[in-house]
């Protein structure tokens, strides 16, 4: 290839993947991986605009009408989480800094707080409702570095689990780049779940009653296996 030729290649590349990084498109996914068998905790979040902070602190209501269910399931020993993320009402094209424009923050209600974790963005499923499902495996990155660093590096789901409040979860679009909405992170109890086995798992959790927006999302995930941390 011709050096002119070459640098307008080069050139073309980058545009394109500028183009794409500003629209909140992956242009490198962290691992996509299979389900694991087992999973160490499983978290909600139902998201709305009224719950949309920017990053000053300052309630930023999101898109009127929207709605978020967000359901997360995480096997933090494999450093694995699994995502089945519904929307309603929320109106693309997805914007932010970030790969992508779904994520989970780290800060507790009422506060803003850098991502540690970028979602593929729910698309259409040809009823108007969008929705992305999927199983990621870290390091996660964010492609977010404000002081040269990833947001992403050193986070670990652990984290999550240990204190669930102090996570969100929430989309951006170019006409709420602050959130079009936003939720914080909820523990779901783990307990007596069918393996497929013939039997269930983790006979000492117990189940809890949920809404009835958490009980559709967390039964469209599939079976959970509940399995108890070991004790130190």
């Amino acid at each position: 290839m011709r050096p002119t030729v070459r640098r307008i290649a080069v050139l073309s590349a980058i545009t394109t993947a500028s183009v794409a990084l500003s629209a909140g498109v992956a242009s490198a996914q962290d691992t996509e991986v299979p389900e694991p068998s087992t999973f160490t905790s499983m978290f909600t979040a139902m998201a709305t605009p009224d719950m949309v902070i920017n990053n000053d602190g300052v309630a930023t209501p999101g898109e009127e009408g929207a709605t978020g269910t967000f359901n997360y399931r995480i096997n933090s020993d494999d450093e694995i989480i699994c995502y089945d993320i519904t929307l309603n009402g929320v109106t693309p094209p997805y914007m932010s800094p970030a790969r992508t424009a779904t994520h989970i923050h780290e800060a507790e209600a009422g506060a803003a707080g850098p991502p540690r974790i970028a979602f593929p963005n729910p698309e259409d499923d040809g009823s108007g409702t969008l929705r992305s499902e999927g199983c990621l495996q870290g390091p996660f990155t964010t492609g977010v570095a404000p002081e040269g660093t990833d947001t992403g590096e050193g986070f670990t789901l652990d984290q999550i689990e240990a204190d669930p409040s102090a996570f969100f979860t929430d989309t951006h679009t170019a006409n709420f780049t602050a959130g079009a909405v936003r939720g914080q992170l909820t523990s779901v109890p783990m307990g007596g779940v069918a393996t497929g086995a013939g039997g269930a798992a983790g006979d000492d959790w117990a189940p809890v009653a949920l809404g009835a927006a958490a009980l559709v999302g967390v039964a469209g995930v599939g079976t959970v296996v509940a399995r108890r941390r070991a004790q130190d």
